[in-house]
């Protein structure tokens, strides 16, 4: 699924290179669509996600897809020595840093260019690791999430924060209503990249969540894989834990 859905239908590049560009793209106003779209409701799931982290007391934190750095800024208020912000996209990167500088937030978090499929970290090296809605965007998502095992510590915590589909009517049929015919439409409005957000819609609808996420987390190997529905079902917080 990851392959076959990409932001340019006719580029020649990878999802992984077309993924950078849109994100390029569209960093100027990314935060403020973003509200826009989810009507600010994400600064709640997002709010969640912290909590979980936080109960776990960690160190240290890798956030994965950090565009421009929301999380890693709510997540400051921990009890972690160290979080660092990873993304492709030097546009989105740009825009976190002035925010981080803004907060004088700079000793405790660090953004770095880089591939969530070959994160520059040694084995066991995070207490806690978090997505919020870049998951999807992985070329290759089982390779993805086994690097992400890979430098997270024994015991560590991964959270997941990602769109999902409702399945109870109405919120099924109102979902793909507005993801298909709002969603482009606003994108289109206030973006320079007509692609984007209608990328944003198709890739959401079609990536796999709930049973079908965590079965792919344990195939990975990760263990006590759980799935918590926000807001009807419109997205999806999921935890999962190294042996």
């Amino acid at each position: 699924m990851s392959k076959q859905i990409t932001p340019y239908k006719d580029s020649s590049l990878g999802k992984k290179e077309q993924v950078t560009q849109m994100f390029d793209n569209i960093s100027g106003n990314y935060d403020e669509l973003n509200r826009v779209i989810s009507l600010g409701i994400d600064v709640k799931w997002r709010k969640k996600v912290v909590k979980l982290v936080s109960d776990k007391n960690p160190k240290t934190i890798l956030d994965i897809a950090t565009g421009t750095g929301d999380l890693v800024i709510m997540m400051s208020d921990s009890s972690a020595e160290k979080i660092i912000g990873l993304d492709l996209s030097a546009g989105m990167l740009e825009i976190g840093k002035q925010k981080i500088k803004q907060k004088n937030l700079s000793d405790k978090i660090e953004m770095i260019q880089a591939d969530s499929e070959n994160i520059p970290y040694e084995d066991n090296y995070f207490d806690a690791i978090t997505v919020s809605f870049g998951i999807r965007n992985f070329e290759t998502l089982e390779k993805g999430l086994a690097e992400i095992y890979r430098v997270l510590k024994p015991g560590g915590i991964f959270v997941i924060l990602e769109t999902s589909v409702p399945t109870k009517f109405p919120f099924k049929q109102g979902y793909f209503f507005y993801s298909k015919v709002i969603l482009p439409v606003i994108g289109k409005i206030f973006s320079k990249d007509k692609s984007a957000y209608s990328y944003l819609s198709t890739s959401a609808a079609n990536f796999p969540f709930g049973e079908k996420l965590n079965n792919i987390l344990r195939k990975v190997s990760f263990i006590d894989c759980v799935a918590l529905p926000q807001t009807f079902g419109v997205a999806t917080i999921y935890t999962a834990t190294k042996k």
